[in-house]
């Protein structure tokens, strides 16, 4: 399912990743959603730090390499999520952790 990068309940911009795990990787077909308060037509995508999409599309499935953040009219700007495209990827849950949380690791390759 979903996941946000940042506590619940949080009046930021979050920006959902599927599947849930971090670092993400292009051939897991991800897809990103930008959420936040706002209109959902008001979303605009960066790329690698640079404006890349301001269709107003609020999510997509990811077909490049890069680091990526959303901004919402209200709520500002995303924090950024990393899609990989290398061969070996140590990845964890995508959900905030805490200390002490038994975290479950993926070694993909």
């Amino acid at each position: 399912g979903w996941c946000p990068l940042s506590p619940a309940g949080a009046q930021t911009t979050q920006l959902l990743v599927d599947p849930p795990w971090m670092p993400a990787v292009l051939w897991d077909q991800v897809t990103l959603t930008c959420h936040g308060m706002g209109t959902a037509g008001a979303t605009t995508w960066y790329k690698d730090g640079k404006l890349w999409w301001q269709d107003g599309r609020n999510h997509f499935t990811v077909t490049e390499s890069g680091t990526y953040t959303c901004a919402r009219d209200g709520t500002g700007l995303s924090s950024p999520v990393t899609v990989l495209n290398d061969w070996l990827v140590l990845q964890v849950p995508a959900w905030p952790q805490v200390e002490g949380d038994t975290v479950t690791l993926r070694c993909r390759c």
